[in-house]
């Protein structure tokens, strides 16, 4: 029998123990050891989510042990030390074939449509082996921290399109977790002069550790004119919406220079989606604007080397590690904003 926690609608999540999937002659089976919780989690517990179909184990940012393999499974062993890529797709759709697989038509969700990681433990089917959703890692593996490497992966997806380089000025909107990744990575890529806003001071100075070079209180000071005037007029190369708020998305464009970019990497919540935009900056201003959404297993790849490298350090992101017990506390401490990232211990 296995602990699990089972999402059965909004505010309904109940402990039980469950059989230990069987698992057939192409999968793989996990024993799940970390599971960082993300604000999708959080907003599932909430209020539910169309893809996640109750009964349904959630989490999707796992790290774990091998615990079987199927006698057709190939390249594994059991004891190796792993992280599941949650995003198992098809293969054959138009975007798999582009390279695009983040984009998939057939996409299946670890922690959505199939059961995830807050569990002891997780079946990946032969589909997902066979298209790469179970990375192996290195012996030494830090399996805390190589739970960021989902959400780094969808960082990293992010900056491609910006391609932040030697000299840049950034700003990003959001000291969350995410935030906090967006700031490590520019500052890998060269960035010259990183500024960091939020409305809370406290996450603002522990996301700020990873690199920013400027703290703006946007409850406190007007963030525009703070941006302008740290740039000396200019405006920044690179705005990174971090955060589920319209006003970042205009605050953001507002400051950008000629040629400026713009990642919408945050959605926005279904009852704000439409969200007017100055759009003749974009056009007077040759602003790029860019949509980001999840990740493919090559950025995983990246993710977890950054992590590993400690060029990405985890130990300034992930601020508490609690027992899978106090899960709804840890979906809590999320929504309050408590802290940067919080991991489940199974």
């Amino acid at each position: 029998m296995m602990k699990a926690a089972v999402f059965y609608g909004p505010q309904n999540v109940k402990f039980e123990n469950r059989e230990i999937p069987n698992i057939d002659k192409g999968d793989i089976l996990i024993r799940v050891k970390y599971c960082a919780i993300c604000g999708t989690d959080v907003r599932i517990y909430n209020f539910g989510q169309a893809n996640v179909t109750p009964p349904r184990i959630t989490g999707h940012e796992l790290t774990g042990i091998i615990e079987n393999i199927g006698s057709e499974v190939e390249g594994y062993h059991v004891g190796d030390k792993v992280l599941v890529v949650p995003q198992m797709t098809c293969g054959k759709c138009h975007y798999c074939l582009q390279g695009k697989s983040n984009l998939c038509e057939e996409v299946l969700l670890f922690g959505y449509s199939l059961d995830g990681g807050f569990a002891e433990y997780i079946k990946i089917p032969a589909q997902g082996v066979n298209r790469g959703n179970v990375i192996k890692l290195d012996d030494t593996a830090d399996l805390v921290d190589a739970t960021l490497t989902e959400p780094l992966s969808c960082v990293i997806n992010g900056q491609e399109h910006l391609q932040i380089g030697i000299g840049d000025e950034v700003l990003v909107i959001g000291a969350g977790a995410i935030g906090a990744m967006h700031v490590a990575l520019a500052k890998a890529k060269g960035a010259a002069k990183i500024v960091l806003a939020d409305v809370e001071q406290d996450r603002l100075e522990l996301a700020g550790k990873c690199g920013a070079d400027y703290l703006i209180n946007s409850k406190k000071v007007d963030l525009i004119q703070e941006v302008m005037s740290l740039t000396n007029g200019k405006g920044v190369d690179v705005a990174i919406t971090a955060c589920s708020v319209p006003i970042a998305q205009s605050q953001g464009l507002q400051v950008l220079k000629k040629g400026g970019r713009l990642s919408l990497f945050a959605g926005l919540p279904k009852d704000h989606a439409i969200n007017p935009l100055d759009m003749n900056l974009v056009h007077y201003k040759e602003i790029s604007v860019y949509g980001a959404y999840a990740s493919t297993i090559p950025q995983h790849m990246t993710a977890y080397q950054l992590l590993a490298k400690n060029i990405v350090d985890g130990k300034k992101i992930i601020t508490n590690v609690l027992p899978v017990e106090q899960l709804i506390e840890g979906f809590g401490m999320v929504k309050k904003g408590e802290g940067l990232k919080i991991v489940v211990e199974l």
